[in-house]
């Protein structure tokens, strides 16, 4: 069935597209396209496709995209709790693809939930660096960070604050920032009801204002020569090309750069790129620029430091568990974290977590985190069950329940297909489950 559009949107794309609306007008005939993207942190190619029912198809938006069939059930194969792959719309990745993310670098994605294009750009960079995601939204920030984890991203900060706040603080302290804008979600109609119901002429002008008003504060906190990438995944020129035209009235100390892909189409008037649905996926808009202007970084590192006793601790029960080496470790309450090895001063910058959760402090002792055990590799793991992706003890792990642990003891990572998806406490031949409550199966 056809998806019901307005009448003012219909119009409006008509008066875009001439001759091609019709085909654009067909699309809405058919079933939206879905995509995952292969998470190297934790998988190879082979394993992933080794594993799934259906066969990987490359999209053209990322070396690291894949169509998936309409019908598939993500949440039913093991591998995606395991965080080897990410569920993610096609053209979703086209954004990230052109911000080109290198190791090492101090990367933002200002507004980041659920984490789609956060976890590419951690796959891309190999997780070296410092990726700093933020969300205004609190309980999105909290879905971000729960994805963040599950694909087991170490050098990360995860932040809920106004981008003006970050701007402030961390002005010219980015080599690359991304702002995926919140917008009318034009692209989304196929998929999302409510996103048609939302739409109107005055929705999209007044999420124009306020995406040049993100774009704003992004731009402070890119360094000289780095890179800010604009991207929307929606149709209207006043969200995608307008708000390109106007930035650069008010920013001359940023040039537009040519995006360098193949995928997509040309924008209109400007260099950028756009996605339309008879592109090969629902619909993205993105355009890349440059800072040519100094621009200062007042931003001091990270100096904190664990209270001896606690550190200590840390440390014993790190090398209990595993066998690489730690890094730093901070402490938040009662949580102990693993911090990133690049890292500003935090203080009044609305965070929820840096780097990865490591454990929880309980009285003289501190028990590990799950998020720990989902940054691992098996290989760095000191004890490891390893199952295979069809193995009847991996759903019942899932589900909560103890499993089978003969010959085992202590702190064990259990790991689907060579990666990591949680762990327990070996010990009498079982292995008590500590996977989370929150994240289990049911059924």
């Amino acid at each position: 069935m056809a998806v019901l559009l307005p009448q003012e949107f219909e119009n409006r794309m008509r008066a875009m597209l001439g001759d091609e609306y019709e085909m654009f007008r067909a699309e809405y005939e058919r079933p939206p396209r879905r995509g995952i993207r292969l998470n190297p942190l934790k998988c190879g190619v082979e394993t992933l496709a080794r594993t799934l029912p259906f066969p990987l198809v490359a999209s053209p938006f990322s070396p690291l995209s894949y169509y998936a069939p309409a019908d598939a059930r993500m949440a039913s194969y093991p591998l995606y709790h395991a965080g080897a792959f990410y569920s993610q719309e096609p053209s979703a990745s086209s954004a990230v693809t052109l911000l080109d993310p290198q190791p090492g670098e101090k990367i933002l994605d200002l507004c980041a939930a659920p984490g789609g294009k956060s976890t590419q750009i951690a796959a891309l960079t190999g997780d070296r660096g410092l990726l700093w995601s933020n969300e205004v939204v609190r309980s999105r920030a909290a879905i971000l960070a729960s994805n963040l984890e599950r694909m087991g991203v170490r050098n990360t900060v995860i932040s809920s604050v106004y981008p003006d706040v970050l701007a402030e603080r961390l002005e010219g302290y980015f080599d690359r920032v991304l702002v995926d804008a919140p917008c009318s979600g034009e692209g989304m109609f196929r998929r999302d009801p409510q996103a048609i119901a939302e739409w109107s002429p005055a929705h999209v002008q007044t999420c124009a204002v306020r995406q040049l008003a993100i774009l704003g504060s992004a731009a402070r906190c890119v360094r000289e020569d780095g890179v800010l990438v604009y991207s929307t995944c929606t149709f209207s020129d006043e969200e995608n090309e307008g708000v390109v035209r106007a930035f650069l009235r008010q920013n001359p100390e940023f040039v537009l750069e040519k995006p360098a892909v193949s995928f997509g189409r040309p924008a209109f008037g400007v260099d950028g790129v756009r996605i339309f649905p008879m592109d090969g996926g629902e619909g993205h808009f993105a355009a890349r620029f440059r800072r040519v202007a100094p621009n200062g970084c007042a931003a001091v590192p990270y100096a904190e430091k664990l209270d001896p006793q606690t550190e200590a601790m840390a440390r014993a029960l790190y090398a209990a568990a595993f066998m690489d080496t730690p890094g730093r470790f901070a402490r938040v309450r009662d949580r102990i974290l693993l911090l990133p090895q690049t890292l500003p001063a935090l203080s009044g910058l609305g965070i929820l977590r840096a780097g990865v959760e490591f454990g929880e402090v309980k009285k003289n002792r501190i028990e590990p985190a799950h998020g720990s055990f989902m940054a691992a590799k098996p290989e760095t793991c000191r004890s490891v069950i390893h199952l295979h992706h069809d193995d009847p003890r991996l759903r019942a792990f899932l589900r909560g329940e103890e499993i089978e642990a003969d010959g085992y003891a202590g702190y064990t990572a259990v790991a689907v297909e060579g990666v990591v998806t949680g762990f327990g406490k070996a010990s009498g031949g079982s292995l008590k489950n500590k996977y989370p409550k929150g994240l289990r199966l049911h059924g």
